[in-house]
């Protein structure tokens, strides 16, 4: 795979996630980060990040998400989202709301920040300081009001699982008296410390049907009030998501110590050997580096993705993913219902709920050093 050779028509990609730091205040059980999270130390500076965004912008990227871990434990973050307004990058802060002040919010609005996604556990102010192992309700309760008051549009991120399935209901009410123009209800994605916690997390297919039986009920009820978004859970639809929109085609992550990959989740992936916006530009890794080129196009395939015609809309599936349950990043994503190893995520999502904790323990998110 190392010998992949680069794509001569690859498209610039319109997307780049900068994850800022991975220090967070929360611990969440579904944090989706790298279990060996980049320590303080290690982050890139003001100006490097500054020249990110310079470099991003010539690429043809417009929109970033300023994420993390918690991007507000960076005292630069003002003068980060002033670059990247200043090269032309519309920016958007995903947060967990702590740590966020009326002062604090003008300097970054006053610097060209555009919108903010605040994250959300449940909506009950107990269960979601036990989701994020944390005390942060109040804390994100006030940030929702001081973003509307400042005229931001916001938009709410639910990571759902067996700890909050049955509240889409709560959630839901939770948005719109938030004065939340979005509400994003995404199933977790088994990554990182997400996976560690699987049997905590992983709900069976009847929670989730009732569930999206509630999204189904709400759509009709929202027009016009509030974007709703279901993020359907792979395991058990029995096909596989496009990842990223294909590896390598639509976006870059660039990680708090300024390595680049194709996806959040690329980072555990062995033999990868991320590039680095310190000795390399961005261009030469979106189009030359062997990372962004070892999943591109076809020539990695192997039956039965080589041959199947889904191949040019689901690209084979998440590499990360395949590499978390099987071990072999080129196998079909379990997740589709033509994987030979189909059974593995089948079997999990087949368990009746009766057969785990009634009270799940989740192994928190450690901080970053």
């Amino acid at each position: 795979m190392n010998d992949v050779p680069p794509l001569s028509d690859v498209p610039p990609p319109w997307a780049l996630l900068a994850e800022l730091s991975h220090g967070c205040p929360l611990h969440c059980a579904y944090c989706s980060n790298p279990l060996e999270l980049v320590a303080r130390t290690a982050e890139l500076t003001t100006a490097q990040w500054a020249d990110v965004f310079r470099q991003a912008a010539d690429l043809g990227v417009v929109q970033s998400h300023l994420s993390g871990g918690e991007p507000l434990l960076r005292r630069d973050l003002t003068a980060i989202v002033a670059a990247a307004d200043g090269a032309g990058v519309h920016t958007q802060l995903v947060t967990s709301g702590v740590g966020l002040h009326e002062k604090r919010l003008a300097e970054l609005t006053g610097a060209g920040l555009r919108s903010v996604q605040l994250s959300v556990q449940h909506a009950d102010p107990a269960a979601s300081e036990l989701i994020a192992g944390a005390r942060s309700f109040a804390a994100k309760e006030r940030a929702a009001r001081l973003v509307r008051e400042a005229d931001l549009p916001l938009g709410l991120n639910v990571v759902l699982h067996r700890g909050n399935l049955d509240a889409i209901d709560a959630l839901v009410r939770l948005a719109l008296a938030w004065g939340a123009e979005r509400i994003e209800l995404a199933n977790t994605q088994f990554y990182g410390w997400a996976l560690r916690n699987r049997d905590a997390l992983l709900p069976d297919r009847g929670r989730i049907a009732r569930a999206r039986d509630r999204v189904e009920h709400w759509r009709p009820r929202l027009a016009g009030r509030l974007e709703l978004v279901w993020v359907v859970p792979d395991y058990v639809e029995g096909t596989a998501k496009p990842c990223m929109g294909g590896w390598g085609a639509r976006s870059l992550t660039v990680a708090p110590d300024g390595s680049v990959h194709p996806c959040p989740a690329a980072a555990a992936l062995p033999g990868l050997d991320p590039p680095s916006v310190k000795d390399h530009t961005l261009e030469w890794i979106w189009r030359h580096s062997k990372a962004f080129n070892r999943y591109r196009g076809e020539q990695w395939m192997r039956d039965p993705c080589r041959s199947c015609e889904l191949r040019t809309r689901d690209f084979g599936g998440c590499r990360c993913q395949a590499h978390a349950l099987t071990g072999d990043a080129t196998r079909t994503d379990p997740a589709c219902r033509l994987s030979p190893d189909h059974a593995l995520v089948r079997d999990l999502v087949d368990r009746p709920d009766s057969v785990l904790p009634a009270v799940p323990g989740y192994l928190y998110r450690k901080e970053g050093r």
